[in-house]
């Protein structure tokens, strides 16, 4: 097994270059196609970007910050929406409750 030595100019290059990416970013594009006898039975297409957070956002990518897996923010505005409906909800139970009372005296 032969150990190589890693001098600070090879990895500040890579420093540099993985600096560089996530600055402007990188695209890479796929497709997977399955054939049978000319018959497509499956196509899978694969996009994927490689990029800081802050570019992302520049391109109008921001998908992490309203999922609720990802975003305790997203979470708290999820359990509010919630909430509200659920009191919407009951209020409309509510009024029919009166309905029907109203319709039995």
């Amino acid at each position: 097994m032969e150990r190589r030595l890693v001098h600070a100019s090879e990895a500040s290059g890579i420093v540099e270059v993985l600096e560089r990416i996530l600055d402007k970013g990188v695209v890479i594009v796929g497709d997977i196609r399955i054939k049978v006898a000319d018959i497509e039975l499956l196509t899978i297409s694969i996009r994927l970007l490689v990029a800081s957070v802050d570019k992302a956002k520049e391109m109008g990518i921001d998908w992490w910050e309203s999922s609720s897996f990802l975003s305790s923010k997203a979470k708290e505005k999820s359990y509010d929406l919630e909430m509200k409906e659920k009191e919407g909800e009951i209020e409309v139970l509510k009024k029919q409750i009166e309905q029907l009372e109203g319709t039995c005296v």
